[in-house]
């Protein structure tokens, strides 16, 4: 989205926490390994930049990557998955 576009915006800053509390349950047990895969999609080979500002083009996954709602979800399983590799 472009980042003149003051609406999609703030509506986009409003609805990527409602998804993300819609999907806590899931997150605080399985949210590491979503996480990262999420992670690698994001910014796999040949994905467009997550923020472009000779464009003036913001992505929405900026928004969800930022979210420390998000972080703090995938706490816990990010610990277990941490204690299970024996600390790594």
């Amino acid at each position: 989205m472009r980042v003149d576009e003051p609406m999609k915006l703030s509506l986009t800053r409003v609805l990527v926490p409602v998804a993300i509390i819609v999907a806590a349950p899931v997150l605080l047990v399985a949210g590491a390994p979503i996480r990262r895969r999420y992670l690698r999609h994001v910014y796999g080979e040949g994905a467009p930049a997550v923020v472009d500002k000779a464009g003036g083009r913001v992505s929405v996954h900026y928004f969800v990557l930022s979210s420390r709602l998000l972080q703090w979800l995938c706490a816990p399983s990010e610990a277990l998955t941490r204690a299970g590799r024996g600390g790594r």
